[in-house]
């Protein structure tokens, strides 16, 4: 590192005064590396300006990342990381981790981006070591960060109204008001409401196996309305060597469920009504300079009722009740400069209440603990942790109403995990990457005991994951390149004893969850970030992303024969994907363009020509200018999403919406 003075002068001083003073310093340097594994992050003006209404849509642009999307704006959004599938992804909310013990899928789509600060993905596990353990318990995780209150001097408050209106009948306002109670002591309070008709066209074609159009038709999706409300309270503290955060959330939400576009049938009567709520929080401390502490804690209940009714199929008007109580405590401490060890405690407790009948009304104890350690030396770093887990489920078998008996299940597993890094040279921002880790994922309750369907016998389905990379970065201070940065990932993944539904018997609806897949994924991931200076004022940045991915259903050997599944490409996992964003911004102006691309896939690991999905891609675009009314800051943003009007599906038979317009209204004060 350098230092440069420029116009140093010395001040006249007295006996009491030793201090010398230079009138300007310009530290030049290159930013010390801190992660073994780098994160993939959207934070600030791309995120702002990715044309996206949920967190799903956001973490789309993500390397490596599936999105299922079913379609409008009240359609479930859940996300697959390197094709491990949905319930090897953790999802950390202000640090603690959202939950759902009945089917292990978080919808996404329930998290607005008007509270949201920073996205940020790691494959594998976060490199910061001191984390709760169950930081330690997936195949990957997103941390998603709320926005903080951040005040200009003499302000004590801070107020955002957003208003976003458009296509599907859309109307969503929003509300943030922030209040600084003091210097040490700050509070955020957002609010949202969300309401759509969820009514679009769509092109439906059909065509039969030797390329012959069946139909070609265009309708109007039904069913797909949504209203949705949701309240967000959170209280910020800072004291010497610490800080503490205190959270409140609820989410209410009644929507339709369009359903599938099947044997020309286009309008589904299905209906869900959501309530989420939780409360949690987070202490930490530096004790001294070598011991650091955290203690999360959270309680949260959901409330879900399924309505189906169409009396022609089955009538279902089914309502399900979970409770989930969490505690955990970290303990940092620092051995030698360049060496910390981490041991984290954790605890959580999950119930699950029915109105089905000969409900198992299951209840899941989960005792973790992991010890992580952290190693530098030189330009070389290098992290390991083991994770032990403790699983107790105590549940109830029924028949006909009758109880049966009282079952109590244990479980304990080992599951390690090792990281390093390795920087060649000092000058120049090139890193070496590997990891290896050994993960698994808990059967859920409606795995194990969903009526008639569960099997709770089921194991742990496991994944095992190799990671070699390089990153590459070059920061300027003056002249056309500002920034650029470029990374390539190259891995392989091994998900055994998948667990997946097979036939039970000879009848055609019955299904039991069974432990038979066996899943073989290599892939490569490869991203690239470049910002550049221009003239004029102009500012412009563009990120690219490109995963290729094969990944492979070595389930059954013995079904090797045309149409078979054995080493067919899994369900809706493409060969080819990637993303395109880039901004340019001059003075109060904004451009951002947008563009997703997936290739070509089937919707079944039968990889024959009546399953084949074709490629889909889409072009965003948006404008926005800022401009002051007196102390009203406001911001106009204009969207258009799909420009060019693609018809596709990301599931199949549920069409996505086409062209959709967007006007954003934002006031701050």
């Amino acid at each position: 590192m350098s230092l440069k003075a420029q116009d140093t002068t010395l001040v006249r001083h007295t006996r009491l005064d030793s201090m010398q003073y230079i009138k300007d310093v310009v530290i030049y340097g290159t930013k010390p590396y801190r992660e073994v594994i780098p994160a993939q992050i959207l934070s600030g003006k791309r995120l702002e300006g990715l044309n996206s209404h949920s967190i799903a849509d956001a973490i789309r642009y993500f390397a490596g990342v599936q999105l299922k999307d079913y379609g409008g704006v009240g359609g479930i959004k859940t996300v697959d990381m390197r094709s491990m599938g949905t319930n090897h992804m953790g999802v950390f909310y202000d640090g603690i981790q959202l939950g759902n013990a009945q089917n292990g899928q978080i919808d996404l789509g329930r998290y607005s981006l008007d509270n949201i600060e920073e996205i940020s993905l790691y494959n594998g596990q976060k490199s910061d070591i001191f984390q709760s353990a169950r930081d330690y318990g997936s195949a990957g995780t997103v941390y998603i960060r709320t926005r903080h209150p951040r005040f200009t001097d003499g302000k004590r408050d801070n107020l955002n109204v957003t208003m976003r209106t458009g296509s599907f009948g859309l109307a969503n306002p929003s509300l943030r008001w922030e209040h600084k109670f003091n210097r040490h002591v700050s509070l955020a309070f957002n609010t949202e409401y969300t309401y759509a008709t969820g009514q679009y066209h769509f092109r439906y074609r059909k065509r039969f196996s030797d390329g012959v159009i069946a139909w070609d038709t265009t309708a109007v999706r039904h069913n797909g309305d949504i209203g949705a409300l949701r309240i967000e309270t959170s209280v910020f503290g800072v004291f010497t060597d610490g800080r503490w955060q205190a959270k409140a959330y609820y989410y209410d939400s009644r929507r339709g469920i369009p359903g599938a576009i099947v044997n020309n049938v286009w309008h589904n009567a299905q209906r869900q009504w959501d309530r989420n709520f939780f409360v949690q929080g987070t202490f930490q401390k530096r004790v001294n300079d070598r011991y650091e502490l955290m203690v999360n804690g959270k309680y949260a209940h959901d409330y879900m009722r399924y309505l189906n009714p169409d009396t022609t199929l089955m009538y279902i008007n089914n309502r399900f009740y979970q409770d989930e109580a969490y505690v955990s405590t970290a303990h940092k401490y620092t051995l030698l400069t360049d060496w910390d060890v981490n041991l984290g405690v954790d605890y959580q407790w999950n119930y699950l209440n029915s109105t089905l009948p000969n409900f198992s009304y299951p209840t899941r104890h989960t005792a973790l603990t992991v010890l992580a350690t952290s190693y530098t030396w030189r330009r070389i770093k290098a992290q390991a942790s083991l994770l032990y887990t403790h699983v107790t489920d105590l549940y109830t078998s029924r028949s006909a109403g009758v109880v049966l008996g009282h079952h109590t299940r244990h479980m304990d597993r080992w599951t390690p995990a090792i990281f390093m890094s390795y920087q060649p040279w000092q000058e120049h921002d090139l890193n070496f990457r590997a990891y290896y880790k050994r993960i698994f994922r808990m059967p859920t309750f409606n795995d194990l005991y969903y009526t008639d369907i569960g099997n709770a016998s089921l194991r742990p389905e496991y994944a095992t994951q190799y990671n070699v990379g390089v990153v590459y970065q070059i920061q300027n201070e003056e002249g056309f390149l500002s920034n650029l940065r470029v990374s390539a990932d190259a891995y392989y993944n091994e998900v055994t004893d998948k667990i997946v539904a097979v036939p039970k018997g000879t009848g055609q609806y019955r299904w039991m969850m069974m432990n038979i897949g066996l899943v073989k994924i290599k892939g490569v991931d490869a991203t690239a970030r470049a910002a550049v200076r221009l003239p004029l004022e102009l500012n412009a940045d563009v990120n690219l992303s490109y995963t290729y991915q094969r990944a492979q259903d070595y389930t059954n050997p013995a079904d090797d024969q045309d149409g078979g599944t054995y080493r067919g490409q899994i369900a809706y996992v493409p060969w080819h994907s990637g993303s395109v964003t880039a901004h340019m911004g001059w003075r109060a102006a904004d451009l951002n363009y947008s563009f997703i691309y997936v290739g070509e896939r089937y919707h079944n690991s039968a990889n024959i020509r009546a399953n084949h999905e074709q490629p889909w891609y889409t072009h965003d675009i948006s404008a926005s200018y800022r401009f002051n009314l007196g102390k009203l800051k406001l911001r106009v943003t204009a969207e258009v999403n799909n420009l060019f009007n693609q018809s596709y599906d990301v599931i199949q038979n549920y069409p996505m919406p086409g062209r959709n317009y967007k006007l954003i209204l934002k006031f701050d004060l």
